[in-house]
């Protein structure tokens, strides 16, 4: 995690250096967003194989830009195919993961660059019965305009739930600005 952390402090301090010649893009806004990728899922249990899968969802935003720097708020809606097997049992899989939180980053010509953070609930459907997880989680992103109103974006989290249960997770998304 701390070379994660390094690795996009170098990165960002690289990317925004020749900023500050450059004309920003606009990044301000109200978005819609869907996103697909890899999700892990690691339930803290020794001896047993953590379930990952295909995470898939749908988020809303919205963005204001002072300057090239850029704070905005999102929320969103996922799902994931990660599932824990034995055998041909199913032992637990994976549901509905909420969030909602707030970003910030810096932009550099039609790039933005972002971390975010806030607040994720996720449910656990299992042999031992179902449960939601409150959580923190914490990313990191990149947001590339392709047009006016159109942009894609590739983005890193973790998220820390109760009971020791994370998630890390690796996606991509394309957007829509109105």
């Amino acid at each position: 995690m701390k070379k994660l952390a390094l690795a996009l402090a170098a990165a960002l301090a690289t990317i925004t250096t020749p900023a500050l010649a450059q004309d920003t893009e606009d990044f301000s806004g109200a978005k819609a967003t869907v996103i697909t990728g890899y999700d892990v899922v690691d339930l803290n249990t020794p001896g047993v194989r953590n379930p990952d899968g295909v995470i898939y969802g749908f988020g809303l935003g919205y963005d204001v830009q002072k300057g090239s720097t850029v704070f905005g708020v999102e929320a969103e809606v996922a799902d994931s195919t990660a599932k824990l097997k034995a055998g041909a049992a199913t032992v637990a899989e994976t549901s509905r993961d909420l969030y909602i939180g707030g970003r910030v980053g810096i932009v550099t010509g039609k790039t933005l660059v972002y971390a975010k953070a806030g607040y994720s609930n996720f449910r656990l459907l299992s042999i031992a019965g179902n449960g939601n997880a409150d959580g923190f989680r914490v990313g990191a992103g990149v947001e590339q305009k392709l047009s006016d109103k159109v942009f894609a974006k590739v983005e890193y989290r973790y998220t820390d739930y109760e009971a020791g249960v994370s998630r890390h997770q690796g996606v991509a998304g394309i957007g829509l600005r109105f």
